[in-house]
């Protein structure tokens, strides 16, 4: 009779830092951030050294980067497109407004931060952040990933989802 031996699985989601597709979703912002957010993008600050490119839909995103105060209807957007990501999938809040809802904090229409609706990994706070932070944070990000110190990866046990 032979033993089968069960080896302690790796976070599958480690490969992820090598391509990371982000995702943009603006809940409402002044459009500071996005054009912070779209500018880091660019040839000029090369975010493609790190693997970082635009996914060209949700369902191909693997961070999901959130600009704006998150108002009430954009907390249901935001949680139904959060839903639709692949896992692993990760969340960065990037700009004072969706750090914690910013200088709209106390509006009616406002919920707050991201993190209020979906579970936020790096916090990139700034009115709005340079592009330089934004990869700064993305890096951060992605070194996190490579250590296996990420939790907040929305794929519950840490499990990736099968197809």
């Amino acid at each position: 009779m032979t033993q089968v031996q069960v080896e302690e699985k790796k976070p599958e989601y480690k490969i992820v830092r090598y391509s990371p597709w982000l995702v943009h979703f603006n809940t409402g912002a002044c459009n500071g951030c996005d054009i912070e957010v779209l500018a880091s993008l660019t040839p000029l600050y090369d975010p493609e050294r790190f693997g970082v490119k635009l996914a060209p839909s949700i369902r191909h995103g693997d961070i999901l980067v959130v600009t704006g105060a998150v108002t009430k209807k954009a907390a249901e957007r935001l949680k139904i497109l959060y839903e639709q990501m692949p896992c692993p999938k990760f969340v960065v809040a990037v700009g004072a407004c969706a750090v914690d809802g910013g200088v709209f904090y106390k509006s009616y229409s406002v919920v707050g931060g991201a993190d209020k609706v979906v579970p936020v990994a790096v916090y990139i706070p700034g009115c709005p952040p340079r592009p330089e932070a934004i990869l700064d944070g993305l890096v951060k990000l992605l070194e996190a990933i490579k250590k296996g110190e990420v939790e907040k990866h929305g794929c519950g046990d840490g499990q990736t989802q099968s197809s």
